[in-house]
């Protein structure tokens, strides 16, 4: 933080402080009103000393101004009130925040090349879905950040990709792209407070970074779970995806990190059709307001409170914690003013199903359908009320598919379940095993109770 301690972070929810090492004159209090006009007028007070201070302080920081923008909210931290997983948090949040810089990347090029070119970076897994140089570079990456920060030999990962594709022979071309990318991204840590490698990492490092997530999960002690790029559809085609990191202790995701990348601040863009969400996009600065576009949002269990932090543009640094903003979940209650959530493909969730048990309970908004677990960023930011998937027979859901969404909504005040009304079981390898017909995430316990009734009530009629 450059211009103020994390002693003055950690007092800001109560007052606004002039430290005397940082600006000439006497320390000066404002104090935070529950009232936001006073509290605008309270940094409307403290920027006239600040911008008083730098005519005779020539070499202040210029982000200052920045610094005080985010000071209008609450911080997730104080040193009072740092807990076992405030270190944990701070880097999950930090590798994710360099997988969505990685990622913008590699997704500006997919949408610009060629479709020759394109195939060089996207390749199909065995069941035919797609994975990309993003999804290993990602993986590596975040792999390697977690086992400096806390050794390896402390680290344990649940991840979805394998190495299996990058270490044939025929692959040395799409390995050297990962390498690159990767070094890249990890040249960018210091500008988030982290260090860089000392030099590029080679190869057999990269290769190595990528297969220590080979967790299989289960019910005692501490595992990350990782899925590099969630929503690989989207991302391929210019669309919503997310990165999605969790930290799960004796069976409990305890940290949840979503990195959204093509998010958009304001709920109305999200409607938009993503050729035209890119083109507005490249027709304005990436810092305006009229197109905000990507954060990254997380949450620590038991804290009550979830949090969003722009994305960094380009070579602006990282301020930890107080940049972020408390999201919330909505406070819409009657369902026909909410609106849910589903899959954009019906390959394994139905559409059907979910249309009739929206409208059993009287939802009449037509439904957001997103990729990936930007649904619980949009549940958790309050833009929609409802999420709900039931998978086809035969499909098993994954828990890095879910564990950082379920962290962030419960915590930002809405409800997870499975359709039985049961929490999600993350302790049973890398499958939701007993998961009870479908999952339901609501902004709050009335409409996850008619839901609830809805499914019982229409279940036998149903193909799924």
């Amino acid at each position: 933080m450059p211009t103020f301690s994390s002693g003055f972070a950690a007092k800001f929810p109560f007052a606004l402080v002039q430290r005397s090492n940082s600006f000439p004159g006497h320390l000066t209090k404002f104090p935070i009103l529950s009232d936001k006009k006073h509290n605008r007028q309270n940094l409307t007070n403290l920027s006239v000393c600040v911008l008083n201070s730098r005519s005779n302080q020539n070499n202040h920081s210029a982000s200052t101004m920045e610094e005080i923008n985010g000071l209008e909210f609450d911080t997730p931290f104080s040193s009072e009130t740092k807990d076992e997983f405030s270190k944990e948090l701070e880097v999950a949040v930090k590798a994710v925040h360099m997988a969505c810089m990685l990622c913008q990347r590699v997704q500006e090029s997919l949408v610009s090349e060629t479709h020759e070119a394109n195939d060089q970076q996207v390749h199909s897994k065995d069941d035919n879905s797609p994975v990309t140089v993003a999804d290993w570079s990602v993986q590596a990456t975040v792999s390697w950040v977690l086992s400096e920060a806390f050794g390896s030999e402390n680290v344990s990962i649940v991840a979805e990709e394998d190495v299996e594709v990058l270490s044939k022979a025929s692959s040395a071309d799409l390995l050297k792209s990962v390498v690159k990318k990767v070094n890249q991204c990890l040249a960018k840590a210091p500008l988030l407070g982290l260090e860089a490698p000392s030099r590029p990492l080679d190869m057999r490092e990269v290769l190595n970074a990528i297969s220590r997530c080979n967790s299989r999960g289960g019910k005692s002690g501490r595992f990350w779970v990782l899925d590099p790029v969630d929503g690989t559809l989207g991302f391929v085609r210019g669309d919503q995806y997310a990165i999605a990191l969790a930290l799960i202790e004796d069976g409990e995701p305890v940290i949840g990190v979503l990195g959204c990348p093509n998010y958009p601040m304001k709920k109305d863009w999200l409607s938009y059709q993503n050729g035209y969400r890119r083109l507005l996009s490249r027709l304005t600065s990436p810092t305006s307001e009229a197109y905000a576009k990507g954060s990254v949002i997380y949450a620590r269990k038991g804290s009550g409170k979830a949090w969003m932090q722009t994305l960094l543009h380009g070579d602006k640094k990282f301020v930890w914690p107080n940049s972020a903003r408390q999201i919330k979940v909505s406070s819409i209650g009657n369902p026909a003013m909410a609106t849910f959530c589903e899959p954009v493909e019906k390959a394994n969730s139905s559409h059907s199903f979910t249309a009739g048990l929206a409208h059993s309970v009287g939802m009449r908004n037509q439904p957001l359908r997103l990729y990936s677990m930007v649904k619980y960023a949009a549940i958790a930011r309050g833009d929609a009320e409802v999420f709900m998937k039931f998978a086809r027979t035969g499909y098993k859901e994954k828990i890095w598919d879910h564990a950082a969404g379920v962290v962030i909504i419960e915590e930002a005040g809405g409800v997870v379940t499975d359709a039985g009304g049961q929490p999600l079981d993350f302790s049973k390898g890398i499958y939701l095993e007993g998961l009870d017909r479908g999952i339901i995430a609501c902004a709050g316990a009335g409409l996850h109770e008619k839901i609830l009734s809805a499914v019982e009530d229409s279940w036998n009629s149903s193909s799924l």
